[in-house]
């Protein structure tokens, strides 16, 4: 049992890996457009069209991604200043009980994401003309990387060590 729980934990950690990765190339995305902005409205005196709206649409993307990551790495400061608070027995116990909190949370936010997902399919966006949902996107996106985290959490509650 020991050894599946460290795989799903090694795999979850390679999928973080990969989002860490994805993270820092939207950063880089938003970084440039929004330079790339301000030189145009500023130098050029001519703003452009789909700048604001695809940087937007990166924040959105890295807003929820990024708490998902930051949840998997304990850099949450309430989720870890409540089991840094305690010891011992009681914060295991108690990081438990938030990852099982965080699974229920984020369920209920997969599901009507996706819901809400659903329904803004036919909305584009008015500068660069794509669906709407893949800005919505974000949110079941985020929430299932969420889950994950949490299992993963628990998962590191039954294993001896953390790998």
């Amino acid at each position: 049992m020991q050894v599946v729980l460290r795989k799903l934990i090694r795999g979850v950690d390679h999928v973080n890996w990969l989002c860490g990765w994805f993270l820092a190339a939207l950063l880089l995305v938003m970084t440039v457009l929004i330079s790339w902005q301000v030189f145009a409205r500023y130098v050029m005196g001519n703003s452009l069209t789909f700048s604001e709206e695809v940087a937007r649409f990166s924040m959105v993307w890295l807003t929820m991604l990024g708490a998902a990551y930051a949840y998997r790495h304990g850099s949450l400061i309430a989720v870890d200043m409540l089991a840094g608070i305690a010891g011992g027995r009681f914060a295991k116990g108690l990081r438990l009980v938030i990852a099982v909190a965080s699974c229920i949370f984020a369920w209920v936010l997969l599901k009507e994401g996706l819901n809400i997902t659903e329904r803004v399919v036919t909305q584009t966006a008015p500068s660069i003309r794509v669906s709407m949902a893949w800005l919505y996107a974000s949110v079941p996106a985020g929430a299932a990387m969420v889950l994950i985290n949490a299992f993963a959490i628990i998962a590191e509650n039954f294993t001896a060590r953390k790998d």
